[in-house]
């Protein structure tokens, strides 16, 4: 006798479409390839890094240092050239200062790292009125402590975590309140000429730095000894520069590339072109404004 079979019951398929489990993972794994294509840019377009640097990687226990040394690390496995890279930090002694993350942080990678200590907080609390921007004092005193070190074990090259935000917002620092068209370059020689410094974060976005520290779960350290300072000229410019991405996004774009795209004939440097050779007619030198205010003229000038 043929018994009628079971039937089966099956919950229909919810036509809503769920969300995929792996996205936030794949776009991770996005950013970070981004991260590492632009470092190697800007490593490549500039000659960062050659066979046998020791490289400096100062770490100050933000966004992003942590983000360049965790990129400068992936490299590194792949990289056509050797190089050894070693985390420095610089205890400025500032008040509730979480000494041990960063050493416990880095030993969990098994970087070498060196804690450096240097009382420059008492000395900027001590010599800057109060109210007064504290960043000036504190940069040139920490890069001289990190300087001094570098020097001292032998650096080839210095590495710092600024990024393109910060390249722009130098340009508009410079131009607004300096009276000069000026950024900070990816590559430079210290004023000494003892250190060559690298920003390999050259063009990399600050907001594409903030997700991947996200995503990372960095152990942050805040800065309390600036970071309260509101009305700093930088945070303003930032804010402008906010604005201007968010009314017409891509613009911070094309003025990190024309960083790269400088045309001093179509400027006003006549240190950087010979604007007085342009188009002369002879070899009789030219009048001084001088002349030109008092209405002589050079030949005028000679007779007398």
């Amino acid at each position: 006798m043929n018994l009628p079979l079971p039937v089966i019951e099956r919950p229909l398929a919810d036509p809503s479409p769920k969300p995929s489990a792996r996205k936030p993972s794949v776009d991770r794994q996005k950013l970070a390839k981004r991260l590492r294509r632009q470092v190697g840019q800007a490593i490549a377009d500039f000659g960062m890094i050659e066979d046998g640097d020791k490289i400096m990687v100062c770490l100050s226990g933000g966004k992003d240092s942590y983000t360049m040394l965790d990129v400068l690390l992936q490299l590194q496995k792949k990289a056509p050239v050797r190089f050894e890279l070693v985390a420095v930090n610089l205890d400025q002694k500032q008040p509730d200062f979480p000494g041990h993350v960063l050493p416990d942080y880095l030993r969990s990678l098994g970087v070498p790292h060196t804690i450096l200590e240097q009382d420059t907080y008492s000395v900027v609390k001590r010599v800057v009125p109060e109210g007064k921007t504290l960043c000036s004092l504190c940069s040139r005193l920490r890069r001289g402590a990190l300087y001094n070190h570098a020097e001292a074990e032998g650096f080839t090259k210095i590495a710092l975590g600024h990024h393109r935000d910060d390249l722009i917002a130098t340009l508009f620092l410079n131009l607004f309140f300096h009276a000069k068209i000026a950024s900070m370059p990816p590559k430079l020689r210290s004023d000494d000429g003892k250190h060559v410094v690298i920003r390999p974060l050259a063009y990399v976005r600050e907001d594409d730095i903030a997700d991947y520290a996200r995503a990372k779960e960095f152990p942050i350290i805040p800065c309390n000894l600036c970071g309260s300072q509101e009305n700093l000229q930088r945070k303003i410019v930032k804010r402008m520069m906010d604005a201007w991405e968010k009314d017409a996004p891509g613009r911070l774009d094309n003025i990190a590339k024309a960083l790269s795209d400088v045309r001093p004939a179509q400027l006003a440097d006549n240190k950087l072109f010979d604007f007085l050779g342009l188009g002369r007619l002879g070899e009789t030198p030219l009048p001084d404004a001088h002349a030109w205010l008092s209405g002589e003229s050079a030949a005028a000038a000679e007779q007398d």
